[in-house]
């Protein structure tokens, strides 16, 4: 937990988040924008610390939402990846996984 407070800033314009914690929550922006997309509130457990609730940011014109699986995912990856430096193999697969939700056919909601 100690590592995920520290937080991070964007070195560089190829790395995409900048995140700060304050208390048990960590706000992560995207770094280009500086909108925030998530916030992800932490409470201790058994092994450890984990994300208890999150936040997903709805406004379309500061996000393109997905669906739940794949913010999950996505969430957990910037944790994983930017924060702790791991290599989250496991999660990384997941994205490459078909998780979107199939786009309307021209006979749904069509005249």
């Amino acid at each position: 937990m100690e590592r995920i407070r520290r937080g991070c800033i964007a070195p560089d314009m190829d790395a995409k988040w900048d995140v700060f914690v304050e208390g048990n929550v960590a706000y992560l922006h995207r770094s280009w924008t500086g909108f925030g997309i998530f916030e992800a509130t932490f409470a201790t457990a058994k092994s450890g610390w984990r994300v208890s609730a999150a936040v997903v940011e709805r406004e379309p014109s500061r996000y393109r939402r997905s669906t739940d699986r794949l913010e999950r995912v996505i969430l957990e990856l910037v944790i994983s990846s930017v924060l702790l430096g791991e290599p989250a193999a496991e999660l990384r697969a997941e994205m490459v996984t078909p998780m979107r939700r199939p786009s309307a056919s021209p006979r749904e909601g069509g005249s």
